[in-house]
């Protein structure tokens, strides 16, 4: 089955193009947002195939994963005519919860609310799903599923890792300004995109606060060495970094928010809305390595039974079959 696809989600491609299908990922010549290719710091399989869009126009396709609210009619245009859900079965992939400020979140109606034709709008966490309305499309829950990087935890080092993208610009959605409060509780290494000048932002010495933008064969080794992982985001999907934590086996500490608190059970991890019983874990993981082993070892079983690829795989397989037939 040849599915086309936009490389707009790196770290979820990367499990599912995992399938048994070929992937067809536009290319454009300045390999902008909407023709990145192939990805260069992830390791995809040979059956993800770059097509431009004109050799797109006289291509079968199978199936169109939708992302982003304008790839319906940038596909119908680069497809010959052919239109998503119409013309060629597809379905909308929906990466995060709803942002929108009027009328509010639980109001927040999707944009595959609007599509014609039969687009069924696939989230990846129940919270979403609960959180958008989708108005009458039809919808499905496919859970995220982790390539898994092994269990390469060691924490050798008396530090809390976090990983966000960009936090300058986007502040208190991914916790910006907890990180202090983080920091007084042990020496932090933020890694990601976007993070230069962060310490000094937030009036942190550099040596309690250092950032770091690792390609991602480097990151997960990196994160494994320190004690615990923290996770300060405020409103988002699941983060993948956190999942990602859990599978190398480290402890984790994150908020209570959006739908950690299916994703971390108790054993695995501290989850809470109070921030002083999150900084209390932190200061205590990094004091006593082998209570955050235990721990971590935990996070990393749970991981994989709710998050594992083949369980990702199958959920999708099942889908495909249900919306190509």
């Amino acid at each position: 089955m040849r599915i086309l696809i936009w490389h707009v989600h790196g770290s979820w491609t990367t499990a599912f193009v995992q399938g048994p299908h070929t992937y067809l990922v536009p290319v454009t010549p300045d390999r902008g947002p909407d023709g990145l290719g192939r990805a260069r710091t992830w390791d995809w399989p040979d059956d993800v195939v770059e097509l431009p869009p004109e050799r797109l126009r006289e291509t079968d396709v199978d199936l169109v994963v939708l992302q982003r609210p304008h790839e319906a009619d940038l596909a119908e245009r680069w497809l010959g005519g052919r239109r998503p859900g119409r013309d060629v079965p597809a379905v909308y992939l929906e990466h995060n919860a709803p942002h929108g400020c009027s009328p509010g979140v639980p109001d927040t109606r999707h944009p595959a609310a609007g599509l014609p034709g039969e687009v069924t709008l696939v989230h990846v966490t129940h919270f979403n799903r609960l959180m958008w309305d989708a108005g009458g499309a039809p919808t499905a829950v496919i859970e995220h599923g982790i390539v898994d990087p092994g269990p390469l935890y060691t924490g050798e080092l008396d530090r809390a890792a976090v990983v966000v993208n960009d936090p300058l610009r986007r502040g208190r959605t991914v916790g910006a300004d907890l990180l202090p409060a983080f920091a007084a509780a042990a020496p932090l290494d933020v890694f990601g995109m976007g993070t230069d000048g962060l310490a000094e932002h937030l009036g942190l010495p550099p040596g309690r606060c250092r950032t770091r933008d690792l390609p991602q064969s480097a990151l997960h080794t990196e994160l494994a060495r320190r004690r615990v992982y923290a996770h300060p985001v405020r409103w988002t999907s699941l983060g993948l970094s956190l999942l990602e934590a859990m599978h190398l086996g480290m402890p984790v500490v994150a908020l209570a928010t959006t739908e950690v608190t299916e994703a971390v059970p108790p054993g695995a991890g501290v989850v809470s809305n109070r921030i002083e019983e999150l900084t209390d874990a932190v200061r205590t993981f990094t004091a006593d390595p082998a209570h955050a082993r235990v721990v971590g070892e935990k996070a990393r079983t749970a991981a994989l039974a709710r998050y594992g690829l083949a369980r990702f795989l199958d959920d999708w397989e099942r889908l495909i079959k249900e919306v190509t037939r």
